[in-house]
C-alpha cells in the first residue's frame, strides 16, 4: 500500500492543477480536467461504477456495497487544484528516505533549507520517508495526497473482494483553494449518508470545527495631483489604504494567533496614488466573534470614509461556517474516525481547522463531512513536505472507517 500510495502521489503532482481566484469560470482553471481525467481512467481500471466528470470538473464514483446488511453510504472526498499562492506546474520533488532529522537542502542555487529549527514537526518523522519541494514550486500534497489514499484505499477493497463493505462514494472537487469547492457540488448525486474530507495535515489530526470566514475586498478612491501642487489637494490612496489597516488590531493577525483565536489577514494590497486595493480574509470559530470582526472592519472604514469623505467602498461577503454545528446531531461520524485511528495506533488529535475545508460547507447542504489527515506539512509554499507513511496511515484509516460501519 505504501509503494501504491506513493505512486499515485507522484503521478498526481506532475499535472499542474492550480486554481485561479480571478476566474469566473468553474473550473476556475481548465487545467484541472486533466486530473479530473486521469481519475476518470483510473477508476474505471479499477471497476467503480457510476463514474462521472461533469461540466464544472466533479468527478464522482460509487464502489457497490458487495453485503447484505444496511449498511451506511460512506462518501470519501477531496479536491484536485493547488493554491494560487505558489507556482504549481513542474513539480520536481525530492525523496528523502530514512530521514534522520537533519536540515534538508532544497535549492542550493536558492539557498533553501527545510529544517526542524523553523519547521519542529520534521522531528516526527525520524526514520520514515518525506517528499519535499525542490524550492520552487508548492508540492501539491494539499490535497493530491488526500486523492492518492482514497484511490489506493479503493484499489484495496476492489482487489480484496472479501471484506465486506457498504456501497461507497468517491468525489474529487475544483477550486477548493479558492473557495469555490463545492459551489457545483451535486449531494443529491453523490448520494452519501455521510462523508469525510482527505485534506488535513499530520497523521491523527481529526477536525469537525473550523472557521467562520468571511473576505472583504476595500476599494479606494485617491486624487493624484503633481507632487509639487499636491498640498491640500493630494489625498494618496495607498496612504490612505495603510491608514485602514492600522485601524485593524495588530494582535488579531494570523502570525500572532493560535487554537481558537481569529484573525484579519492582510492578503493583497495593490494600486497607485489615484487608486488602490487591499484584500482581507477574517477567520473566527465563534459566531459572535466572527460577526464583532466583521463589524470592526465596517467601522474601519467608516472612520476612513469620515475623514476623507467618500474615498473607501467595502465589499464583504461570508465565504463558510463552522461546521461544528452540522456535525454534532451525527457525532458518530468523528466518534467512529477516532476509533478507528486508535486500533490502527494512531494517536486521534482531534483540533479545530485554521481554515476550511470542502467539508464545512458540505456539512451545511446536508452532508455532515468531518476532515481526516492527508499527511502534509506547510501547505500552499516551497516548504511543503508530506511523509509517505502518514499517507500509507490515511489510506487505511479510511478502510478502518469503512470497516467499523459493516461491522
Amino acid at each position: 500500500m505504501k509503494e501504491k500510495v506513493l505512486k499515485r502521489f507522484l503521478e498526481y503532482i506532475s499535472i499542474d492543477t492550480q486554481s485561479d481566484d480571478a476566474s469566473e469560470t468553474t473550473p476556475s482553471t481548465a487545467k484541472q480536467f486533466d486530473l479530473a481525467k486521469v481519475l476518470v481512467e483510473e477508476l474505471k481500471q479499477l471497476g467503480l461504477t457510476d463514474i462521472s466528470v461533469d461540466e464544472k470538473c466533479y468527478v464522482m464514483a460509487t464502489l457497490p456495497s458487495n453485503s447484505k446488511k444496511k449498511i451506511p453510504v460512506i462518501g470519501f472526498i477531496a479536491h484536485m487544484d493547488t493554491a494560487p499562492d505558489m507556482p504549481g506546474v513542474d513539480v520536481n520533488p525530492i525523496i528523502v528516505k530514512d530521514y534522520a532529522g537533519q536540515d534538508l537542502l532544497l535549492n542550493a542555487g536558492l539557498n533553501l533549507t527545510l529544517s526542524p529549527k523553523e519547521f519542529p514537526e520534521l522531528k516526527n518523522y525520524i526514520g520514515q520517508t518525506l517528499i519535499t519541494t525542490d524550492g520552487t514550486t508548492l508540492l501539491g500534497a494539499d490535497d493530491k495526497a488526500g486523492i492518492a489514499e482514497i484511490m489506493t484505499a479503493m484499489e484495496y477493497l476492489v482487489n480484496h473482494p472479501e471484506i465486506e463493505h457498504g456501497t461507497i462514494k468517491v468525489g474529487f472537487t475544483p477550486d477548493e483553494e479558492i473557495g469555490r469547492g463545492v459551489d457545483h457540488f451535486d449531494v443529491k448525486k453523490f448520494g452519501a449518508d455521510f462523508a469525510y474530507t482527505l485534506d488535513g495535515g499530520g497523521a491523527g489530526e481529526l477536525e469537525f470545527e473550523n472557521f467562520n470566514a468571511a473576505g472583504a475586498k476595500v476599494f479606494i478612491q485617491g486624487r493624484n495631483i503633481h507632487p509639487g501642487y499636491a498640498k491640500d489637494k493630494m489625498l494618496n490612496s495607498i496612504l490612505i489604504a495603510m491608514e485602514l489597516n492600522a485601524l485593524l488590531p495588530v494582535n488579531e493577525r494570523p502570525e500572532f494567533t493560535q487554537d481558537y483565536e481569529g484573525f484579519f489577514h492582510l492578503i493583497k494590497m495593490e494600486g497607485a496614488v489615484e487608486k488602490s486595493m487591499i484584500q482581507y480574509i477574517i477567520r473566527d470559530h465563534d459566531a459572535e466573534k466572527f460577526e464583532a470582526k466583521k463589524a470592526i472592519m465596517t467601522r474601519a472604514v467608516e472612520f476612513i470614509n469620515n475623514r476623507y469623505p467618500g474615498v473607501a467602498t467595502l465589499e464583504m461577503k461570508d465565504q463558510y461556517y463552522n461546521m461544528r454545528k452540522m456535525v454534532e446531531p451525527v457525532y458518530h461520524v468523528v466518534e467512529t474516525a477516532r476509533l478507528s485511528m486508535e486500533e490502527l495506533g494512531i494517536k486521534p488529535l482531534v483540533v479545530p481547522i485554521r481554515g476550511g475545508t470542502d467539508g464545512a460547507r458540505l456539512s451545511y447542504m446536508g452532508l455532515p463531512c468531518p476532515n481526516v489527515f492527508a499527511g502534509g506539512h506547510n501547505f500552499h509554499g516551497k516548504f511543503e513536505y508530506v511523509c509517505v507513511e502518514s499517507m500509507e496511515k490515511a489510506a487505511k484509516v479510511i478502510l478502518k472507517i469503512i470497516e467499523k460501519y459493516t461491522a
